[in-house]
């Protein structure tokens, strides 16, 4: 039996979910190769672009839950594309700000179009209320995970 033929229920579901994240990062890394961007750079592209300009690189690599020099190394990547500027903390002179350039800033609106219309196309024959449904499922699954975590730490 493969994984599209196993039924979900409680003993594989987040499996099924961690399943499902890896094949649409898979089909998002297909459309943006037309762009020129990996799944190495598009990804804190957009962390970036959500997170907001001017944060810490620490910040960043923590939102992608990647370690500081793996980051780093992606970001020289971008910042020789570009993509994203790297100043320093006026109050942490050891930190580095980011922000993304004017042509970075157009990278994510031409990555986040094609996200939208990819969106569109996956979700269009979900109603309403299975979306509705959906998400609430998620946002309490994330609270769930939270509460988990925060426990587990100790």
């Amino acid at each position: 039996m493969t994984t599209e033929t196993t039924k979900v229920d409680k003993h594989n579901l987040l499996y099924r979910l961690g399943f499902l994240t890896r094949r649409w990062r898979q089909v998002l890394d297909s459309a943006f190769q037309s762009l020129g961007v990996t799944d190495a750079a598009w990804r804190p592209l957009l962390h970036l672009h959500h997170l907001g300009d001017g944060i810490r690189q620490k910040d960043l690599a923590a939102s992608l839950g990647i370690e500081g020099p793996s980051l780093t190394r992606i970001l020289d990547q971008l910042i020789a594309k570009g993509l994203i500027e790297r100043s320093e903390d006026a109050s942490d002179r050891r930190a580095k700000l980011l922000a993304l350039s004017p042509q970075g800033r157009a990278m994510v609106t031409e990555i986040t179009g094609k996200v939208a219309a990819l969106e569109h196309d996956l979700l269009s024959s979900f109603g309403d209320a299975e979306i509705e449904q959906m998400s609430s499922f998620v946002e309490r699954l994330e609270t769930r995970l939270q509460e988990t975590r925060a426990r587990l730490k100790g």
